[in-house]
């Protein structure tokens, strides 16, 4: 969610960027739903994100 906040986008714009609702949106940034690995590819490039770094950092604050 800060990521997408960050980058200036509403969970609208999102969802029309990765062709979903912003219900969608939603319900994954509330933790209700988990993404997949193409939906977290297709999310991370529309906010302007390389997922390969956000991957590299989570893997970091795991250790």
């Amino acid at each position: 969610m800060q990521a997408r906040k960050d980058a200036g986008i509403t969970q609208a714009e999102l969802g029309k960027r990765i062709g979903q609702r912003q219900t969608f949106v939603s319900k994954f940034e509330l933790g209700e739903r988990r993404l997949d690995v193409a939906e977290f590819v297709a999310v991370s490039r529309a906010i302007g994100a390389d997922p390969h770094q956000i991957i590299q950092a989570a893997e970091t604050q795991e250790r």
